[in-house]
C-alpha cells in the first residue's frame, strides 16, 4: 500500500500513523505540492501534487490533514475522502501567553489564518494581528526571535509533532470557532479500508464540509465549523473582525438547518464582502 502525502514534519507523523494503522505494511512515499513550492492560489494547493498521483496510480491512498481539503473542491473521478483514526483536538492554542485576556494593548498575534485574524478581532480589537507562515517550527522561532508576542496554531497539529507544551491557552472552540476538519485526519482514494474510517469523525467532518461548501465559502472568507459530536458551531465574518456572525445547532443532522439559519443572518453578503476586502 503506497501512501502519498506532503514531506513536512506534520505530514509524515500523519502518514505514519496511517501506515501503522494498516499494520505497517505501507509505503510513504513523499509529494512536492504547489503550495510547498510557494505558488500562490487556493487551500487545493496543498494536496493537487498528490492527488495528481493517486489518480495516475503512482499511490494508492493520499493523507491529508482534512482542513486542508477545500470543501468545494471536487474530489477526481471514482475518489472518495473519510475522516480516519479518530480525531485529535480541534481546538485552536494561543502560544506565547496564558489567555488572549492576558495580552496587553497592541500586542503582536501571528497567524497566516483569515479565520484566526477575523476571530482575534472580532474578540479583542486592541490587538495587532501579523501575517505570519511558515511550519510549527518556523512559527515558533519568529515568535522566540521577536517577530510576535504570541501565536495562534492549531493544537492538533502541536499534539502530533509533540509540542504540546507549547500550549499557553485552549482557546474554547464555542467563541473560537475551529476551521473545517481541524483535528481532523483525512485518507483519500478509490478504496479506502473501513478498519481506517473512524465513523464519528468522518460525520462530523461531513457535516462541517457540507456548510461551508453551501455557503460556497473559500480560502478568502473568514469561515469556521466544528461539530464537537452534539453540537454544530459556526463563524462567519469580516478580516477586520468589525462585523461576524456565530451560531450553533443541536440535532441528529444540523448541518442544513445550520446553513439555513446563516444565510437568513445574512452570512453569504458577509462573505461576499470579506472576498472583496481580501481582494483588494
Amino acid at each position: 500500500m503506497r501512501l502519498g502525502t506532503r514531506g513536512s514534519a506534520l505530514a509524515l507523523v500523519q502518514a505514519h500513523a496511517v501506515a501503522a494503522a494498516l499494520g505497517g505494511e505501507a509505503e510513504i512515499v513523499e509529494i512536492t505540492t504547489s503550495g510547498d513550492r510557494g505558488i500562490a492560489g487556493d487551500k487545493a494547493r496543498w494536496i493537487d501534487t498528490i492527488e495528481d498521483a493517486l489518480e495516475a496510480g503512482q499511490i494508492d491512498l493520499a493523507v491529508h490533514s482534512a482542513k486542508d481539503v477545500p470543501a468545494s473542491d471536487l474530489l477526481r473521478s471514482g475518489m472518495r475522502l473519510a475522516a480516519v483514526l479518530g480525531r485529535e483536538d480541534a481546538r485552536d492554542a494561543l502560544v506565547g501567553a496564558s489567555s488572549l485576556d492576558a495580552l496587553p494593548a497592541g500586542a503582536r498575534i501571528g497567524t497566516a489564518s483569515l479565520r484566526r485574524r477575523a476571530q482575534l478581532l472580532a474578540i479583542r480589537d486592541d490587538l495587532e494581528v501579523v501575517e505570519l507562515r511558515g511550519n510549527v517550527d518556523t512559527r515558533l522561532r519568529k515568535l522566540r526571535e521577536g517577530e510576535c508576542d504570541a501565536l495562534v496554531l492549531a493544537a492538533a497539529g502541536l499534539r502530533r509533532l509533540g509540542r504540546a507544551d507549547e500550549i499557553g491557552a485552549l482557546l474554547d472552540l464555542r467563541v473560537f470557532v475551529p476551521a473545517p476538519g481541524q483535528g481532523a485526519l483525512a485518507v483519500e482514494g478509490r478504496d479506502i479500508p473501513s478498519a481506517l474510517i473512524d465513523r464519528a469523525a468522518d460525520a462530523q467532518l461531513r457535516a462541517e464540509r457540507h456548510v461551508v461548501e453551501a455557503l460556497g465559502a473559500t480560502c478568502d472568507t473568514p469561515v469556521g465549523v466544528h461539530h464537537d459530536g452534539t453540537t454544530l458551531h459556526a463563524f462567519v465574518g469580516l478580516p477586520d473582525g468589525s462585523a461576524w456572525i456565530r451560531d450553533s445547532v443541536t440535532g441528529d443532522d444540523p448541518a442544513p438547518l445550520m446553513v439555513e439559519r446563516l444565510r437568513s443572518m445574512g452570512a453569504v453578503a458577509l462573505l461576499e464582502q470579506a472576498e472583496g476586502m481580501a481582494a483588494s
